[in-house]
């Protein structure tokens, strides 16, 4: 379990509590809450991305940090939703396999539509999150949509 403590709490007043959630596999992340002292991490997550060519370089060269932060928020027990907005008219994973990244014209290594497909199918299977698609005009509603799930 993972726990949100108001960053406003006394850090040295509370090593007790401290000690007991560390025994019970409480996690606890210090953070500004806007009322009391602890709360519980929700449940859904999402994470924005501005277009295709940023979710291909998180997958693609970012791939480490990227991976350990799927693998962290399954491990908090959270779902992690990643919101690609795009004007190509990506709509799933599967669309994804058509995708030209424009980067191929000056870097033949970069990561292609087919494989970060592949990667986004392998990634969903093995840390749980979950790919979304929308034009970024709709990102709010989707978001709000999302969370409310």
């Amino acid at each position: 379990m993972v726990l949100i403590e108001d960053t406003r709490q006394q850090k040295d007043k509370h090593e007790l509590k401290h000690a007991c959630f560390k025994k019970m596999g409480v996690q606890l992340i210090r953070n500004m809450l806007p009322f009391g002292d602890y709360a519980s991490v929700p449940g859904v997550t999402v994470d924005t991305k501005a277009n295709m060519a940023e979710i291909a370089q998180n997958i693609g060269s970012d791939h480490k940090r990227f991976k350990n932060e799927c693998v962290a928020a399954r491990e908090a027990g959270c779902r992690l939703i990643i919101l690609v907005e795009n004007t190509e008219g990506i709509t799933c994973v599967n669309d994804v396999r058509k995708w030209v990244n424009p980067d191929l014209v000056y870097r033949p290594r970069a990561i292609t539509g087919e494989r970060l497909s592949k990667a986004m199918t392998t990634m969903s299977e093995r840390y749980g999150v979950q790919f979304e698609f929308c034009a970024p005009q709709d990102a709010a509603k989707r978001i709000v949509e999302l969370l409310g799930e």
